[in-house]
């Protein structure tokens, strides 16, 4: 770090303390179990402990050839982060998969296995309690457990903490040197010695009176040694004095800013959320937060990113509250969650129309629209931007929907926040991929919404959390989640959902191989959408019924219902749907031994596949009209299919799967 100086004593002994002999040992006993060494370094925000952890790092990192894997466990806005969020961010640092919906002990047993054979250090930055590190440390000794924390950590063994005060007055003198140049050191080296002493030797008040100075060219090392030392005392101490010589230099449109930062998710800004919170162009906002970072009032970050520093924050938040008004509030929260909402809208519309991607009809309209609607500000130069600016904002985009969910009641703002988070997520990177950060979301609704009896929303969430269950083989978790949203849908008296439930939970027993069950199910959604009218889900659902029944040797049932199936789709006018419908028609006339009659449908099947200019179906029928006519005894007619089959297939790479179907 550019701000790291001194510290070479506890540099030293925590370098010592990693071979020396645990505490355990020493006092006669064994631990259970081998563990990682673990190194504590405790101080208050703005001590230093986070630099001096990643000096330390720096340091020794050759003894550890693996890497270093690195997590905080509490964000900069000052909000714990889960147990479960920080080992999935640890699995996802050493590139292993985090299924969704997977319990803390799953993940926890999943990183200590990962790190069973590895010589690797973990950096886990400002513990809040001894919970939430328990359950990251590898089960061996060849790995360094870095942690810091504010205090003491009483419940984890074995560790001796490395406690911080100020830097030593070189060092702070140094570091001020490093934000104001040499010359004002130089030509009065006792007041900058006293003004380090003003500092209390903080790293985070060194830099605010650095940032000042630096800005300052003009003033004088002593007399802001001696403006600190007159200012009326209070809580905060020396931060809490350097913060207001700081903040109160700032024209007004910038206090403003800053004070608004707090309401930044997770503590992280950019120019669109300065620029939404405090109501200026996206420019100002840029250049107001560059200055603030000159300042020591956010760090840089990569990407475009600034984080607020856990130590300001209260001193923000307290401005916030005496400062601003409640509705004020209220209003520059609702502008920055919108900002949002469209800057996820452009992203996912940037996925949708990337390279490879063929966008027409209702949905190139749809993209026009979108694109048409937004400032040129929040659109996104191409795909590979938008997915940069997905993945660097994720942190804070799901602390927004958090915020957004608990704060709003679920409310217009709050349901659009999430469903295009959900829809970004999903475009750039595919249900499957996304899926943790999805199961996440769908359950923060879910616990709202079961809080709060909110029927529907319960059962939309349950719906879609089940949905992730059913992607990853987590069948019997969606069957029970299915049948909750179906009680929930009920509860709402809400037909789409439990007739989507109903029919859900049919293909987690059709999942199951459990057909007579699913046939039940399909069969009970199939009435529902019977009285409702709804052609498109009947004729779906005579479908997914006939398959059901094909599959539990019920060949009759599985006839009338295809034949529905295919009545269905004719009304529908869904020339490709009718063709499927009757090309399972004459698979099921030929299981039933009636040959003739398949041979007759499957022709009929065809046309309509031509019509539709669906080559793939086509040529699996004409492979099975050929297998149909050899069993009737006509191997040249079959042969003419099977050659008009590969004339149809060409050099799909999925021919020798059509080709072998009937096999």
């Amino acid at each position: 770090m550019a701000d790291f100086v001194g510290r070479r004593r506890e540099l030293k002994e925590l370098r010592e303390d990693i071979a020396r002999t645990g505490l355990d040992t020493l006092s006669g006993r064994k631990a259970k179990a081998p563990r990682a060494r673990l190194l504590l370094i405790a101080g208050r925000p703005g001590s230093g402990r986070t630099a001096l952890a990643e000096a330390l790092v720096r340091e020794v990192a050759a003894d550890y050839p693996d890497g270093v894997l690195r997590v905080r466990l509490t964000t900069p806005g000052g909000e714990t982060v889960a147990t479960e969020r920080a080992l999935r961010t640890l699995l996802e640092g050493l590139g292993l998969p985090t299924p969704p919906g997977a319990s803390e002990d799953d993940l926890s047993s999943a990183l200590r296995a990962a790190l069973a054979d590895k010589r690797a250090i973990l950096l886990v930055d400002d513990a809040a309690d001894p919970y939430q590190v328990d359950a990251l440390l590898p089960d061996t000794p060849e790995c360094l457990v870095v942690l810091t924390a504010e205090g003491p950590l009483t419940g984890i063994p074995d560790v001796r903490p490395c406690t911080l005060g100020g830097l030593d007055t070189p060092s702070a003198v140094g570091m001020l040197a490093r934000r104001i140049g040499d010359t004002r050191i130089t030509v009065d080296p006792t007041a900058a010695a006293a003004l380090a002493e003003e500092c209390g030797g903080m790293p985070a008040v060194l830099a605010l009176v650095g940032g000042w100075l630096a800005a300052r060219p003009k003033a004088s090392v002593s007399d802001t040694a001696k403006q600190l030392h007159d200012m009326p005392p209070g809580t905060d101490g020396p931060l809490g004095r350097a913060f207001r010589l700081v903040y109160e230099s700032l024209p007004q449109p910038a206090q403003r800013t800053l004070r608004l930062l707090p309401l930044a998710p997770a503590g992280i800004v950019d120019s669109h959320t300065a620029s939404a919170l405090a109501g200026c162009s996206v420019a100002a906002a840029q250049a107001t937060l560059e200055d603030f970072a000159a300042l020591g009032l956010v760090r840089n970050a990569p990407d475009g990113l600034f984080l607020l520093p856990g130590c300001l924050a209260p001193l923000l938040r307290s401005l916030l509250e005496t400062k601003e008004r409640p509705a004020e509030v209220q209003l520059a929260r609702a502008r920055m969650l919108e900002r949002t909402v469209r800057l996820l809208h452009s992203c996912r519309v940037m996925a949708e129309t990337g390279e490879g991607k063929d966008v027409q009809g209702a949905d190139l309209q749809e993209v026009r629209e979108v694109l048409e609607g937004l400032p040129r500000a929040l659109r996104f130069p191409d795909r590979r931007a938008a997915a940069t600016w997905l993945d660097t904002r994720l942190p804070g985009l799901t602390a927004a929907a958090t915020l957004a969910v608990a704060d709003g009641d679920l409310d217009t703002l709050a349901r659009r926040l999430v469903a295009a988070l959900v829809r970004a997520l999903a475009a750039h990177r595919g249900t499957a991929a996304a899926a943790p950060e999805l199961y996440g979301l769908h359950r923060l609704v879910l616990d709202v919404a079961e809080r709060r009896g909110l029927h529907r929303e319960q059962a939309a969430a349950l719906l879609n959390l089940a949905d992730l269950d059913a992607e990853t083989g987590r069948t019997q978790e969606a069957l029970e989640r299915y049948r909750a949203a179906l009680d929930a849908g009920r509860a709402a008296n809400d037909p789409y959902a439990t007739g989507r439930a109903m029919e859900s939970v049919g293909g987690a027993y059709q999942e199951l191989a459990d057909w007579h069950r699913a046939a039940d199910w399909f069969g009970r959604a199939l009435a529902q959408a019977l009285a409702r009218g709804e052609r498109a889900d009947e004729a779906r659902l005579y479908g997914r019924l006939g398959n059901a029944h094909t599959h539990a040797g019920r060949y009759g049932d599985a006839m009338r219902s295809w034949r529905a199936a295919a009545a269905g789709y004719r009304k529908l006018a869904d020339v490709p749907g009718q063709a499927r419908a009757l090309s399972e028609m004459a698979r099921i006339q030929e299981y039933a031994g009636r040959p003739e009659e398949s041979l007759h449908t499957c022709r009929e099947a065809v046309e309509l596949a031509r019509r539709a200019g669906d080559l793939r179906l086509q040529a699996a029928l004409q492979v099975r009209l050929a297998d149909t006519l050899d069993r009737l005894g006509d191997p040249a007619a079959a042969r003419l299919h099977r050659s008009a089959a590969d004339r149809l297939l060409g050099d799909d790479p999925a021919a020798c799967e059509i080709r072998s179907s009937s096999d």
